[in-house]
């Protein structure tokens, strides 16, 4: 069976809740203190069955002072009864009401003339045309309208069959979203613990899933649930729902949570938004103004700042907005709102959340950023999906980003990332999408990086890859690092060469005097054996002034990556072809003492023909290369692999 929400909306006293009790047999003013005044102070509900389908009705108070209370209800409801009494016609509450319904993108509803029974045609005639002046140019422009009395009971058989051609007007709702049942009432019930009721406005939920309550962030499970006051296995988009939460205590719930599949949304508190302030708004909305946001359930306080030149919108204007809330609330991208000023609380304007993980911006970054913000009002998944990249800059976004933006499914999710590689985009590293545009300036900086270090160091193999991704993807995830350089590979740009990269054109060509240096000191090590002098006596030895050791340093370098000496421990340097001559040694006699194959550090030291000062260094080496292993006071000499 279809499920509709209808909410009913009009000035206080108009007839709203005696009207639902009339149609659905059930009373929605549930408190002691609604029967007391007969007055609606907080929801009320209840469910009518119209053939094939269900609605689900949320009565909202009338009361300028109980505005929160109706702001509550009215999100989630996919159609509004605009209820008018005929005894007194349009009142403040009904425009206030109204614009918040249109604030909202409600599109499809009825006006209800309450109380005929009260006055004479002609008044009834007169209301009818005082509301159709009212809705002029709205959504309500070419509604039904029903003339009813709750009391005797005219017109309301013709109120249920408008209301049942309504409902099968009213489109599906999406379900590529994730489930999300926004809580407008929370209560405890003896011997289950805490219940939460809301409409369930995307997905379904059945029966022991796990789900999050947000901002909370608690894990909780759905132990019990009940649709229209029924209970059920499972419920669907569009359905009033209660669920019976394990897992929480009934006091830690309050009104404006968001029950939520776990994991996949975030509580926000800086949103970019899309503004639209009343005609008849007091006074212009302004930057750092203080105002009350409605979104769902919830009511946060914040302040606001107009993203244009002037930082203000007047009555009536449009605009694109952010909003820094003192209180975390959950956010999708095209959610509605209402703003409500600080004092007097008023409704003032409405919108559209388009950034809910919005960061502060600079104004000299304010036109690039209003383009982006604009392109986000679009409704194609892709333009939005690419869009939210483009806005992370450098960072880059992964799928969990995105769907924490939209509550897009899975399925939705790869579609649409599927579609925008497809069509070159974005730029997929090892998970992190980038734009293009940022990917290739990106690399552009790593390979002029790269290039102006060989300029600076022409006796270095390359740079450090660790210094390289500290000067320019220190904040940046290291997916993106690798990506870059393995993009820069790919088309030939760089090789990276253990621990260091260059460019594929970098060659190290000495020429004169750094040549013979380097000779000088090859050979110098060379004959040295395993008895080399000390890194200052090298220098003497080879005639190095103080003023050039840091050049020496340089060639010396070039000798250790080219793999002619070996730094056994600091500036303690070997020549290779000794080494190996020692290794090999080793090899012999570890054969010829199977199967021990063990050395003691005297052995060592005659084997090697040198003194303990170069034995010990020797002898770790060896064990770090896996020549040796240390076995008590004595080594092991292991089989060459």
């Amino acid at each position: 069976m279809k499920s509709v929400i209808v909410g009913t909306a009009g000035h206080i006293d108009h007839g709203k809740s005696a009207l639902v009790h009339s149609l659905t047999g059930k009373d929605p003013d549930r408190l002691p203190e609604e029967k007391r005044r007969g007055i609606t102070i907080d929801l009320g509900f209840a469910d009518l069955e119209l053939g094939d389908v269900r609605i689900g009705f949320v009565d909202v108070p009338g009361h300028e002072r109980f505005v929160k209370n109706m702001l509550a209800g009215a999100h989630g409801i996919d159609a509004v009864a605009l209820v008018i009494a005929a005894d007194e016609g349009v009142m403040p509450q009904t425009r206030e009401h109204f614009d918040i319904c249109r604030l909202l993108g409600v599109q499809l509803g009825l006006i209800v003339i309450t109380k005929t029974d009260l006055v004479e045609e002609e008044l009834i005639t007169l209301v009818k045309q005082e509301a159709e002046e009212l809705v002029a140019n709205s959504f309500l422009e070419h509604a039904p309208l029903v003339a009813v009395s709750a009391t005797s009971g005219a017109g309301l058989e013709e109120l249920k069959s408008t209301l049942r051609d309504l409902a099968n007007r009213v489109p599906s709702r999406s379900a590529a979203t994730i489930p999300r049942l926004p809580v407008d009432r929370s209560f405890t019930v003896k011997g289950f613990g805490g219940v939460v009721t809301g409409t369930l406005v995307s997905g379904e939920i059945r029966e022991g899933d796990d789900l999050e309550l947000l901002p909370l962030g608690r894990r909780v499970r759905a132990r019990g649930l009940q649709v229209h006051g029924a209970p059920v296995k499972r419920a669907v988009s569009g359905q009033r729902t209660a669920v019976n939460l394990a897992g929480v205590e009934a006091a830690e719930i309050e009104r404006g949570m968001v029950l939520v599949k776990p994991g996949r949304l975030r509580p926000v508190q800086i949103i970019d938004v899309r503004l639209e302030v009343l005609p008849d708004a007091p006074r212009a909305l302004r930057s750092r103004a203080r105002v009350r946001l409605h979104i769902h359930a919830a009511e946060v306080l914040g302040r606001l700042r107009i993203l244009n030149e002037n930082g203000e919108l007047a009555p009536g204007e449009s605009g694109l907005g952010q909003l820094r809330l003192e209180a975390p609330v959950v956010a999708l991208s095209h959610e509605r709102f209402i703003i409500r000023s600080y004092s007097p609380s008023q409704t003032v304007a409405g919108g559209q959340v388009l950034d809910p993980f919005a960061g502060k911006h600079r104004t000299r970054e304010l036109t690039r950023v209003c383009e982006r913000l604009q392109a986000l009002s679009d409704t194609d998944p892709l333009i939005r999906f690419t869009t939210f990249v483009a806005l992370s800059g450098e960072h880059g976004l992964r799928l969990p980003d995105i769907a924490a933006r939209t509550g897009w499914d899975d399925a939705l999710m790869d579609q649409v990332a599927a579609q925008a590689r497809d069509q070159d985009r974005i730029v997929e590293c090892e998970g992190v999408f980038l734009t293009p545009e940022v990917f290739r300036d990106l690399t552009q900086k790593t390979l002029k990086e790269i290039t102006a270090y060989h300029e600076r160091e022409p006796l270095s193999r390359g740079l450090a890859r660790e210094t390289l991704r500290e000067r320019h993807f220190a904040r940046l995830p290291a997916e993106v690092f690798r990506s870059v350089l393995s993009r820069l590979e790919a088309e030939g740009e760089v090789l990276s060469e253990r621990d260091v990269v260059r460019t594929s054109g970098h060659t190290l060509q000495l020429g004169g005097a750094d040549a013979d240096l380097h000779a000088r000191l090859d050979r110098l090590y060379s004959e040295a054996g395993l008895e080399p002098a000390a890194i200052e006596e090298v220098f003497e030895k080879v005639g190095v002034s103080a003023a050039n050791r840091s050049h020496t340093r340089k060639i010396l370098q070039l000798l250790i990556d080219g793999g002619n000496l070996i730094r056994v421990q600091g500036d303690l340097l070997f020549h290779r072809s000794a080494v190996d001559k020692l290794k090999a040694a080793l090899h012999e006699y570890g054969d010829k003492h199977e199967p021990a194959r063990r050395i003691d550090i005297t052995t060592f030291k005659d084997l090697a023909g040198v003194s303990r000062k170069y034995a010990i260094p020797l002898l770790e080496f060896l064990d770090r290369e896996r020549v040796t292993r240390r076995a008590g006071h004595e080594r092991e000499i292991l089989k060459p692999r």
